[in-house]
C-alpha cells in the first residue's frame, strides 16, 4: 500500500523556513513514510494521537489515516520548538 503525503499550510510554511540541505533531508525521509509509515524512526507520540518522525535534531509530527490512505504532516521543525505549538 501507497500512502499519499499531505502538507498542512504550516508545516510547509516550517519546512521552507529551514535551511536547504536540511529541508532536503526531511523531505526525502517524509517521502519515505508513503511506504512505510511505520519504519523504526517512527514513535507514537505519549498523550496525543500522533506520530513522530526523527530526522537527526529534527522533527515531522505527522497522522497517519489508515482508512484513507495518506499521511497528514502537521509539523516540522527543530527538536526544541516542534512540541511547544
Amino acid at each position: 500500500m501507497i500512502f499519499q503525503i499531505i502538507w498542512s499550510e504550516s508545516a510547509a510554511k516550517e519546512l521552507k523556513k529551514l535551511d536547504k540541505t536540511v529541508a532536503k533531508r526531511i523531505f526525502k525521509k517524509v517521502s519515505e513514510l508513503s511506504e512505510n509509515p511505520y519504519h523504526s524512526d517512527v514513535t507514537k507520540m505519549v498523550g496525543d494521537p500522533y506520530f513522530r518522525l526523527r530526522i537527526g535534531d529534527y522533527r515531522v509530527i505527522f497522522d497517519i489515516q489508515n482508512d484513507m490512505l495518506r499521511i497528514l504532516i502537521l509539523n516540522v521543525g527543530h527538536r526544541k520548538n516542534v512540541y511547544k505549538k
